[in-house]
């Protein structure tokens, strides 16, 4: 078992994705090792595989006919201010839920928190739609345990073919083919026992389908309020859900494909992740890469001032009024030592 462990020798993550104690520097795995696969034990058995593929397509092929109702509804009509606020007001605190809840403190534990807020964060995530939380948070420890070789859930730089079409196939792959391919999902057994054992986390995963369908009541609720008819609820539907879910999905999904292909290496890791700027805005401070798997537990992802990140300057605004602490960041030395 092999340990990822940052610079100053400090445990993150062993190859299952749990943590390790705190130990000497371990050296980069021979090139034999880091082609070796994962055991049948950290791949998580479909269950009503048929079923998961059928709702995975409603979910990722519906929203984009739906985002053509909204395009005719701004060609034939004056897209409306509150729509738009809808939008953000639901965008906003579901992508948080998935930054700052699903990444940044359930896989990663880059701070702590109370168990009402680590609550309120996994709800959150789970109302952008990306899955249950336990199984988000075990597909990726193991897209980290395996990143960008046999094993990684949504590389685009394995078994997919040279030149430009396997270029194309594995973007694609990595974007949303992963979605219907179950042979390398994590395990939730292996990759998140600590978050099946804690009860707050365990009922949110278990009560997915309600959080998912609470997060389209609230833009159409929203709606009727202000808009004050049932027609306005169902245009805030369309923009503070379907549209809302499209783009949060599709910012998501190019952190998987698009920054481990396309922008800056700032760090020297032993996988192709990079910093995209432009995607940093979108997707709430995830698009730096590169650096978050220089760093994996780190709470702020962006690590320099021209580095914006969202997620970031949230987290370290709850941790100014005390509602989260050890929050972890990472020193000038660690980042030299790792600079390209």
């Amino acid at each position: 078992m092999v340990a990822l462990i940052d610079s100053d020798g400090r445990g993150v993550h062993d190859m299952r994705g749990m943590s390790v104690t705190a130990g000497p520097v371990v050296k980069t795995p021979p090139a034999e090792e880091m082609r070796e696969g994962p055991t049948p034990e950290e791949i998580q058995e479909p269950i009503l595989e048929s079923l998961d593929r059928t709702i995975t397509a409603v979910i990722t092929f519906v929203p984009p006919l739906l985002l053509v109702l909204a395009g005719w509804q701004m060609w034939n009509h004056e897209l409306r201010w509150r729509d738009v606020a809808i939008f953000l007001i639901m965008y906003i605190p579901t992508g948080l839920g998935v930054t700052v809840g699903f990444h940044r403190l359930l896989t990663h534990r880059s701070f702590k928190t109370s168990p009402a807020l680590r609550g309120v964060l996994a709800v959150l995530g789970t109302m952008a739609v990306e899955g249950p939380v336990i199984s988000w948070v075990a597909d990726h420890r193991k897209h980290h345990a395996y990143s960008d070789r046999l094993g990684d859930p949504h590389s685009p730089h394995v078994d997919h073919g040279v030149g430009w079409r396997g270029a194309l196939r594995g973007l694609l792959h990595a974007h949303v083919g992963w979605l219907f391919d179950h042979t390398q999902r994590g395990s939730r057994e292996r990759f998140a026992p600590d978050l099946l054992a804690d009860p707050v986390v365990s009922f949110v995963d278990k009560t997915f389908v309600v959080w998912a369908l609470l997060g389209f009541a609230i833009p159409f609720g929203l709606g009727v309020l202000i808009g004050g008819t049932v027609s306005a609820g169902l245009e805030a539907l369309l923009w503070g859900g379907a549209v809302r879910m499209l783009v949060l999905h599709h910012v998501t999904y190019s952190i998987n494909s698009l920054c481990h292909f396309f922008g800056r290496r700032r760090f020297a890791t032993e996988d192709h992740s990079r910093n995209l700027l432009w995607l940093a805005p979108f997707s709430l401070g995830e698009a730096w890469h590169n650096n978050h798997h220089a760093f994996p537990t780190s709470a702020f992802h962006g690590m320099g001032r021209r580095e914006f990140d969202v997620s970031g300057l949230v987290i370290a605004a709850l941790e100014r009024a005390g509602l989260v602490w050890d929050v972890q960041r990472i020193g000038e030395s660690r980042l030299a030592a790792k600079a390209l």
